[in-house]
């Protein structure tokens, strides 16, 4: 359903069966890590009007974990960690 690259990949599978008898299949809830269970590899500064999708690829070659970086931050909203500009971040090992 998610590719290995997800967020969601590595959550277990739950059913729930309504009371039609239709029975559904979904993903467990997924919790930000706690900052001090995350190994960092370091930080960086984002640039002005930088997306992070674009610190992403910068420091991960891979844009689509961007969330990465919102778990190292403990950042529920991306843009918290791009606006303002010039912050400094933390980046997880690779």
């Amino acid at each position: 359903m998610f590719s290995k690259t997800s967020r969601y990949y590595d959550l277990p599978d739950h059913d729930w069966v309504g009371p039609d008898g239709r029975r559904v299949t979904y993903k467990s809830r997924r919790f930000l890590p706690r900052e001090r269970e995350m190994r960092l590899g370091g930080t960086t500064g984002v640039g002005q009007s930088e997306r992070l999708d674009l610190v992403a690829f910068r420091i991960l070659r891979q844009p689509d974990q961007f969330w990465r970086l919102c778990d190292a931050n403990e950042a529920m909203n991306p843009f918290d960690l791009t606006e303002p500009s010039g912050q400094v971040i933390r980046v997880p090992e690779t």
